[in-house]
Parts: C-alpha cells; sequence; structure tokens
C-alpha cells in the first residue's frame, strides 16, 4: 500500500483513543473544580478535554537547516479512498455497544459502513472501507553588486550558509497528494471546460451538474457548503430570500455585516483586547495567571468560524492562514501573532494581496518566525527571502533561481524590531548594492532609511505581481472552492483577473463565483477535521451562552472562553486548528492529505458528544428537537432528520443502515425521541458523507 501515498509523508499519531462517552449528570461540571488562567483541567468531568502541553516542546530548533520548526505530529488522520498502508492504532473510540442483545446491525458496524463505503467524492472515490478499517472492529554602506558571478556580502559560500527549503508549497503539496492512486480517481471526476457568466446566479442557472456525486445538486446548498463554514437553516432561508448575487455581495462587504452575539462575548477572552505593547509590559503577570494570547487568539478564530454572519470572510481568513502562513505557536507567537492576524490577513483578508504580502514583510510575527530580524549584510539568514519566493508568492515553479533567492536576502537585511516590539528598519545591518531578482531589477544604492525600506517594498509588490503568483493564488483559491483537482481553464481566467486587478482579491473570487465551473463541482471537496467539527456545531445550532445547568465554580475563567478552548483542544487532539502547522507551507487542502479512520471516528464521537450537550459551557438544542414536528414512523423521521442535518434525503441504502443504528424497521412508530435512540441516529446522520462533504 506504500504506493497510494506520495510524499510528503505525514508522521502519524497511533495513539489510541483515551476519551470518554458518558459522563456525570452534571454534564461536565464540577462545581468544586478551581483552575487557573489559562489551561483547563484534564479531569474527566471538568468539561475539557485533556490538558495540552505547549507544543513548541514537540518540535526542535531548526528544519532543514532553514530555521523552520520541525513538523508536529499531527494526530491521526483520515482515510483515504485506498486506505492507510498502516495500521491506524490500537485504542477503539466508543461508538455505542455492539454486543447490545437483539440488535440486528450494531452501531458501530453500521456507522462505519455508512461514512466508510458511500461514494463522497468524484468519480466513485469513497471513504473507503478498507481492510485496515474494518481491522477495527473485528471486521555602513560600501556598494556591491549582487547581480554580479561573485557573492558580495564577505561570505564566499551562500550568504546563510544554507541549503534550499525542503517545505512544500501550498500548492505544490497539494498536487504531490493529487499524484496518488486515489488522486488519480479524483481527477477523473473533476469538471472540465467552463466560461465566465453576468453573475452567479446566471451561472448557477447555465451549468448542469455531470459530476458523480451523493449531494443533492441543489445550486444554493453547493454555495453554502463553499462560501460558509456549513450551511445552517438562517443561512439557507438568507441566500434565498436574498438571491444568490445579493447574498454574495453582502458577504464581501463584511463590513456592513453586524456582529453576532459569539463575537461581541469575545471581549470575555482578555488578551485579544491587548496590543503588542501591553502583552510584552504584562508577559510576566499573564504567565503568572497562566493566561496564552496566542490560544486565545485561536479560540476566538474558532468561535468566528462557528457563529460569525461573515461566513466568506473568515472561509478566507482561513485560507490566508494557510497560504501566508505563520503558525500561532512559535517563539515570540504569544506576544504578536494576534497582530499579525489583525493587521495582516484580516485587514486584507478580501483586500489587496500585494498590499498583505508588504504588510507581512514588515511584522515583526514574521520577521521572527521566519529569522529575518536576525539577518544582517555580514551574516545574512535567507528564510524569508525563500519562503517570500517558495511559499508566498510565484510558487517553487514560479521561474526564480537560487542566485534570485540570494539577491533578495541581501536586499531585504536590515528589517528588525525595536526594543519596544515594534516594525523598525536598521541601515547599518542593510547591504547595499545593486540587485535583480526574476525581472526586478533595483539599484539599492542608498542607506537612507526610507529609500532603502522603499527598494524592498518595491521588490515585494513586484514578486506579489507576477504572473506566476497569479497563477499560483488562482489555483489555490480553485483549489480551496471548486476541487482538489481544479480545471486549468479556470485556473487561467482567475489569474487574469488577479493580474488586471493588480492582485485585489474580490474581484477574483466574484469571477470564480459567475464561473461554469464552480457550479459543476457539486461534491468535489471534502472537509478537512476542523472543517467537520465547526460544521457540526453549526449544524446542531449550538448556542454561545451557558446551559443552565453549568455551574463554573470559582474558576477564573468565563464559561464561553472555557468552551472554546475545549473546542481549540479537540481540533488539536484531531491534528487540524487555525494556524496549527508549524512549518510556514500551512496545511493542505486536499482530501488525500487528510485520510484516517482515527481522526473520522473521532468526529463522529464528538458529534454524539455535542447532540448529547455533555459539556455546560454552551447550551444545545436536544436533538428530539431538531425537527419541529417529528413524524410518527421511523423511516420518515429519519428523512425529516436528514433534510433538517444534510439539507437532502439520503438514499435508501443508507436509510437503512441509519435505520440499523436505531433497531426499528422504517414502518416502526417512534416518539420524539425514536424511542430513545434520537442521539444514534443523529450521530449516524452526521458521519454520513453528505456531512463529510464540503
Amino acid at each position: 500500500m506504500a504506493d497510494q501515498n506520495v510524499p510528503p509523508r505525514r508522521p502519524r499519531d497511533d495513539r489510541g483513543w483515551d476519551g470518554r462517552q458518558h459522563h456525570s449528570a452534571d454534564g461536565y461540571g464540577d462545581p468544586h473544580a478551581s483552575t487557573p488562567y489559562g489551561y483547563d483541567s484534564a479531569h474527566p468531568h471538568q468539561g475539557g478535554y485533556p490538558a495540552q502541553a505547549d507544543p513548541r516542546e514537540q518540535y526542535g530548533d531548526g528544519y532543514a537547516h532553514t530555521g523552520h520548526p520541525a513538523p508536529t505530529r499531527r494526530g491521526p488522520q483520515w482515510v483515504g479512498p485506498e486506505g492507510l498502508g498502516r495500521p491506524v492504532g490500537t485504542g477503539l473510540p466508543t461508538l455505542d455497544d455492539d454486543d447490545e442483545s437483539g440488535r440486528k446491525v450494531g452501531r458501530r458496524k453500521a456507522m462505519v459502513a455508512l461514512g466508510g463505503t458511500a461514494a463522497v467524492v468524484a468519480g466513485g472515490a469513497a471513504l473507503a472501507m478498507t481492510p485496515q478499517l474494518r481491522g477495527l472492529f473485528g471486521d555602513e554602506a560600501v556598494a556591491g553588486d549582487a547581480t554580479g558571478s561573485t557573492v558580495t556580502d564577505g561570505t564566499a559560500a551562500r550568504p546563510s550558509g544554507q541549503q534550499p527549503s525542503t517545505v512544500r508549497t501550498y500548492t505544490e503539496q497539494n498536487e504531490s497528494y493529487m499524484g496518488s492512486r486515489a488522486g488519480e480517481a479524483l481527477k477523473k471526476n473533476t469538471p472540465t471546460g467552463g466560461r465566465t457568466l453576468s453573475g452567479p446566479a446566471a451561472a448557477a442557472a447555465a451549468t448542469q451538474v455531470t459530476v458523480k456525486t451523493v449531494l443533492a445538486k441543489d445550486p444554493i446548498l453547493h454555495l453554502a457548503r463553499r462560501a460558509t463554514f456549513g450551511p445552517t437553516p438562517a443561512v439557507i432561508a438568507d441566500i434565498k430570500n436574498q438571491g444568490i448575487d445579493a447574498w454574495i455581495r453582502a458577504q464581501l462587504a463584511p463590513e456592513k455585516i453586524e456582529p453576532s452575539k459569539a463575537e461581541l462575548k469575545l471581549t470575555e477572552l482578555p488578551t485579544l483586547k491587548l496590543d503588542v505593547q501591553q502583552l510584552r509590559a504584562q508577559r510576566d503577570q499573564l504567565n503568572d495567571q497562566g493566561a496564552q494570547p496566542e490560544r486565545e487568539m485561536v479560540d476566538a478564530t474558532v468561535a468566528r468560524q462557528i457563529w460569525s454572519n461573515r461566513q466568506l470572510f473568515e472561509v478566507m481568513v482561513d485560507f490566508w492562514n494557510d497560504f501566508l502562513h505563520v503558525a500561532a505557536d512559535f517563539d515570540g507567537g504569544e506576544v504578536y501573532r494576534n497582530s499579525f492576524d489583525q493587521d495582516v490577513v484580516r485587514k486584507h483578508a478580501l483586500g489587496s494581496y500585494p498590499e498583505m504580502l508588504v504588510a507581512a514583510n514588515k511584522h515583526p510575527a514574521l520577521l521572527i518566525y521566519l529569522n529575518q530580524k536576525d539577518s544582517r549584510k555580514d551574516a545574512i539568514n535567507e528564510n524569508l527571502a525563500r519562503e517570500n519566493l517558495e511559499l508566498y508568492s510565484v510558487g517553487v515553479d514560479g521561474g526564480y533561481e537560487e542566485q534570485d533567492v540570494r539577491q533578495a536576502a541581501m536586499l531585504q537585511t536590515g528589517r528588525g524590531i525595536d526594543r519596544d516590539g515594534k516594525y523598525v528598519f536598521k541601515p547599518e545591518q542593510h547591504y547595499v548594492g545593486k540587485v535583480k531578482i526574476l525581472g526586478f531589477t533595483h539599484p539599492n544604492n542608498s542607506a537612507d532609511p526610507k529609500k532603502a525600506d522603499a527598494a524592498i517594498d518595491a521588490y515585494i509588490t513586484y514578486i506579489a505581481k507576477h504572473p506566476s503568483t497569479a497563477k499560483y493564488v488562482a489555483q489555490s483559491l480553485a483549489t480551496r472552492f471548486v476541487s482538489d483537482t481544479p480545471p486549468k481553464s479556470l485556473v487561467d481566467r482567475l489569474a487574469k483577473i488577479y493580474t488586471t486587478n493588480n492582485g485585489r482579491i474580490k474581484p477574483v473570487l466574484m469571477a470564480l463565483f459567475c464561473s461554469t465551473e464552480f457550479w459543476a463541482a457539486v461534491g468535489q471537496k471534502v472537509r478537512r477535521p476542523m472543517e467537520y467539527l465547526v460544521a457540526t456545531y453549526r449544524v446542531l445550532g449550538v448556542s454561545p451562552e451557558a446551559s443552565p445547568k453549568h455551574n463554573n465554580g470559582d474558576n477564573k475563567r468565563t464559561p464561553y472562553a472555557r468552551g472554546l478552548r475545549q473546542i481549540h483542544d479537540k481540533l488539536r487532539e484531531l491534528g487540524h486548528f487555525p494556524m496549527g502547522q508549524p512549518t510556514p507551507d500551512g496545511y493542505p487542502d486536499v482530501y488525500v492529505a487528510w485520510t484516517s479512520a482515527g481522526t473520522m471516528v473521532n468526529g463522529w464521537n464528538e458529534a454524539g458528544e455535542i447532540l448529547a450537550g455533555y459539556r455546560t459551557t454552551f447550551t444545545y438544542t436536544a436533538p428530539e428537537k431538531l425537527v419541529a414536528k417529528p413524524p410518527a414512523t421511523a423511516g420518515a423521521y429519519v428523512d425529516a432528520l436528514s433534510a433538517r442535518l444534510v439539507g437532502q434525503k439520503l438514499s435508501t441504502r443508507e436509510k437503512n443502515l441509519i435505520l440499523g443504528v436505531a433497531g426499528v424497521p422504517a414502518t416502526a412508530k417512534v416518539d420524539a425521541t425514536f424511542n430513545g435512540a434520537i442521539t444514534a441516529v443523529a450521530r449516524a446522520i452526521l458521519a454520513s458523507p453528505q456531512h463529510h462533504l464540503r
């Protein structure tokens, strides 16, 4: 099976499941618990997941001799169309008891059959019932010239003595996975051809969906799945009421959308409102309190993904956090990463990418993360110069060579951080001399800080507008919104729009939504672990308010803050959380990169936890109230519940599998609780391919 998953190989976490499925009557609430501000207790009844160690302890100081942190163990990954190629761990998650007497179809086996064999991606590729999965169940300035053949920075070898980065670009790593046998199967069902119409609604109306998919070919549902973190009844109603075109236009103007109640409650995360200087000044105090600004930033990001009405904006924030990636957990992230989130990513997420890249290259977070603050004319560090080309602009195949990296590294010297934690240009550390990088040429003959700094900005703007960058951004956006193997016709058109509009993102997104390829790609994307969990919270209507049953005791954190941290820690367990990738390439965004039985089943268990409302830090809709007027027979009830949770009825086979979970025939009389099985039935529907698909 070794040929099923091609490089880059991701280290796997083979630890077994150590969670608990059934909890005390108070729903995890321990009225006597008292924990410091920061990590919640790992006590099984405390309302949290096991406390997480500082992830920086998981990797060393170097990565491929570039200064990047080494990859952490990501945790269990998802099961791919052709299996894992190795066993998936020994711990068996709790999926209800298969030994219950009188039950014809075990719940565990039925759920695996439902989530494991139905076709979920194009071309009939499936979350396959592989042998491995069956096994789980017994079945100063002297001017030089950097353009010359002789290195002029005083170093005979490479300026920083480093080797080329082995980190793969966002697009390259996606393509490498899609080169596997499973990836080839997906490519066969990718929409081909296409055109751009006058508006999104016109494109939707003119498009016939011909790909193989288990999803209903409903353009409103398709838009909601791709442009949000998961459809909800409110989102579907808004699209229907406003119309597709008006809804997209509104989402592209997030500043006009009122913040949700959950976003207003983010004031309960105290470090979010502190700027860099305040965080630096209060570092010791915050450490004593156990406060972790970089984790509160992730907590807030998860909250916005679940509850914000600015959904397309949040999707784009997540996209840029993978594309222009700076990990949350780096040495300095506790002070600078939230500022990078606000002042770089969120400020420019729907604006201009060239402006975003210029801002990023002057931000302390990136300067620290990729060691640029330590780069000076007599000791040049190439990290940021290399990643600006390889990851953040033209891409590894964008036409640059090693000489370009070296000259860029020389040009970018002098950028650093002052004692107050602010960006500063240090002319005494700046290399002065002519540079030529790709097609960019500059005399770079002044040590005047404004002129030298402007020369670097001009270079960053140049590469951000480069044709190779246009293609790279277009490819990545099309992969995010359309399919794992987006049609070249669409990528080429989006790249042209990017270039014509000088790297502004809104025109590119509007062109994407006006393309027939977008509307033809129903069922072509699978949710990554974080997206699955966030979509589950959204569709189940979880409220950010604490349950009336909740007893916060004398805990220093509010129920809302604690609840967000619990979700955050669960996402860490799943190996996918906002800004979580330690290396600067960001997370891959193709299905075959996230294939693992352990993570899938872990997600199903978490859906059960949410349905049961065990964690009282939030308020949950009782599963028997998800359908306003539950039908009296089991088959009709499954149809109604499926429509509520995944927006469509399931196939007869899938429906029968779910009835097997409840242990009743379709004609059986049931009450609102499905005769006590409503949680198991709803969880089974949430394990279906229809909920796994983005």
